[in-house]
């Protein structure tokens, strides 16, 4: 079933005029047939990578995601658009899951989405046997056989239905790794897509993945012979700040009035607890805030979720259990109140932020405590030791990242093995840049601990070393015999983690995530070993007072989405959005997207033509809602 070429399903049914980054090239190879991995950041437009050559290769796309949330959220903005799409999970009864097989079965659906653990059930994958056998015959299949539950008998395919299956999206493809930070289990079964249907092709996407994850994605989904797609994981319009604790709430009150009134958020806390009474506090100042944490009852936070996604102006305080497979694009800020467990949970929590690529917050205000704490939660897990290894040395990469005085951004993409040139003007260390001392002989020395200990072993030991203690591992090693041993006594052991944390961030040396968390050095290192170049590092101090001199000259983004909250003609776009969103039971951003309202707002557009050059307007929108949207342009501009 071919629907014309991507760039007519891309502007005609989605609504953009050009293509993205490597989408371009992610849909011509999956649609001529390969096989992909793509790595791109959240927001970056991953699900067209695979929607475009659902639509246009023959058959239906399967879609693997292991969230409910996010399989609603796609199906509904779909059907906006005019595709046949609908999912398969839970949240289906009887009746409803009978109606979609039959819709797969008769050939009359695009896209389905699925949960691994549904998908890899006998009876499914013997439905997905029948659709890749692409036969036209209406014969139906034997009762209930492929199904769970029994079909009305004479349920086939149409005649004259082009069926098959025309490709597999794997979605959230990190999960499979069990050194990621979403380890699933049963995401290591989907190698039966690759042993049972190798004629179709598989996509496989994540945004988030160092390189030990990469490696376990291509070898647990058999994807060796996969193209690979990196995509800059940098998210330009999110301004990173993070804060010592001093008062948290009292910060981020602060933060709340002065940048985000009137916007909805999301505030992560590390235990149900304090997410129960952050919300409290926050409902008491006057804020409409709604907890989410596994501890409350499913139809709670079934509503509060639906609230947060149906809503404007509403901030959800959660765990880390909230936000995977979200797809609210207009969240503008993202704050946490304690510490994530790795780089990888907080690029991924705070990508939630700015996914319409509009200007977004990621807050974050850490303290000895948080760290104290997440160790303590890390050590008493039934993990296994090798697992809580990875897991403390993620977490020690966190908190070089929290206490670095680089670019923060640059720091995010050296994480994951990306340059950055800095100065991005999106981070506190670039607006306001720290109080620092000269650690060059500090550095030297823990470098050189690092090497003559042979760039095996961790960052407790290595203190130990500098500090002079005989302990067991010293004395099995003979490291008292070292140059290195007892040097570093003018520093705390505080100081001395503090020292090592951030000369990770800063690149000097790496941690070996595969192996016992032993340190290596790299090339970086030689000049300041040399003495040919100076370290500086971050001295803690007090939060200074935010200068607004350089933050005003951010980002062009920022500047444009500036002042909009005030404008009469925005409150009624957002309006009409929310008008039309109700009468159809979706989300607000289901009709359109911020950036798509902005774009009006400045564009002012005035007949349909006109509308339909607006990104994210495609045919199935401008139908449904341009004379509606131009009504509300006229109507401001004649005062109304």
């Amino acid at each position: 079933m071919n629907h014309g070429t991507a760039h007519q399903i891309l502007r005609d049914t989605f609504g953009y005029s050009s293509f993205r980054g490597a989408q371009q090239s992610i849909v011509e190879h999956v649609v001529a047939g390969g096989d992909a991995l793509v790595l791109m950041p959240t927001g970056g437009g991953k699900s067209l990578c695979y929607q475009i050559p659902a639509l246009l290769r023959d058959g239906v796309g399967i879609v693997v995601s292991p969230l409910i949330a996010l399989m609603q959220d796609q199906v509904d903005a779909l059907k906006q658009l005019g595709v046949p799409a609908a999912f398969l999970n839970s949240s289906l009864d009887a009746d409803a899951a009978r109606e979609v097989s039959r819709l797969l079965l008769r050939g009359e659906l695009k896209l389905l989405y699925v949960a691994p653990e549904r998908l890899m059930t006998e009876s499914f994958l013997s439905l997905l046997d029948r659709l890749n056998a692409g036969s036209p015959t209406p014969t139906p299949p034997p009762e209930g056989e492929g199904l769970d539950f029994p079909l009305p008998s004479g349920e086939g395919r149409r005649e004259g239905v082009r069926s098959g299956i025309a490709l597999f999206a794997i979605d959230e493809a990190h999960c499979v790794s069990q050194w990621g930070h979403d380890f699933r289990p049963e995401y290591r079964a989907l190698t039966v897509l690759y042993e049972r249907f190798p004629g179709v092709p598989r996509i496989a996407l994540t945004a988030t993945a160092d390189a030990p994850t990469r490696r376990e994605i291509i070898e647990r989904l058999t994807l060796e012979q996969a193209q690979q797609f990196v995509s800059s994981f940098d998210r330009p319009n999110i301004r990173y700040r993070v804060t010592q604790k001093n008062n948290a709430r009292q910060q981020f009150q602060v933060f709340l009035e002065s940048e985000h009134p009137n916007d909805e958020g999301i505030v992560y806390c590390l235990s149900r607890k304090k997410v129960d009474e952050t919300a409290a506090w926050l409902k008491e100042q006057g804020w409409d805030a709604l907890p989410y944490h596994a501890g409350l009852d499913a139809d709670a936070r079934h509503n509060n979720q639906t609230r947060f996604l149906r809503e404007e102006g509403v901030i959800m305080v959660a765990t880390v259990a909230f936000g995977m497979g979200i797809d609210k694009p207009n969240v503008r800020f993202v704050a946490h109140l304690d510490l994530p467990k790795s780089m990888e949970g907080y690029y991924q929590e705070t990508g939630r932020a700015g996914r319409d690529g509009l200007p977004a917050n990621a807050w974050m205000a850490y303290g000895l405590g948080d760290v104290v704490s997440m160790r303590q939660m890390l050590l008493s897990g039934d993990a296994p030791e090798a697992r809580k290894r990875v897991e403390l040395q993620k977490l020690d990469a966190l908190l070089g990242f929290c206490e670095s005085t680089a670019c923060r951004h640059q720091t995010v993409l050296r994480y994951f093995g990306e340059e950055h040139p800095g100065d991005c003007e999106q981070c506190d260390n670039c607006l306001e840049p720290v109080d620092t001392w000269d650690a060059t002989l500090a550095a030297q020395m823990a470098l050189s601990c690092v090497y003559r200990t042979g760039q095996r072993f961790g960052v407790a030991h290595l203190i130990d070393v500098l500090l002079g203690k005989i302990t067991p591992k010293v004395e099995q090693f003979n490291h008292r015999q070292l140059s290195t041993f007892g040097i570093g006594k003018d520093l705390a052991q505080s100081q001395w983690s503090s020292v090592y944390r951030q000369l990770a961030a800063a690149g000097f040396i790496n941690v070996d995530m595969e192996t016992y968390g032993g340190l290596k050095l790299t090339a970086a290192a030689r000049p300041v070993l040399r003495g040919e170049q100076e370290v500086w590092l971050r001295r803690d101090a007090e939060p200074a007072k935010r200068k607004t001199s350089k933050a005003e000259r951010g980002s062009r983004l920022r500047e444009a989405f500036a002042g909009v909250n005030e404008d009469p003609l925005w409150q009624a776009l957002k309006a009409k959005r929310m008008e039309l969103a109700r009468e159809q039971g979706v989300p607000p951003y289901v009709i359109f997207h911020d950036s798509t309202l902005l774009e009006i707002l400045n564009r002012k557009p005035q007949t349909l033509n006109e509308m339909g050059q607006i990104s994210g307007v495609g045919q199935a929108k401008l139908a449904k809602y341009g004379d509606a949207f131009l009504q509300v342009v006229e109507d401001a501009a004649n005062g109304v």
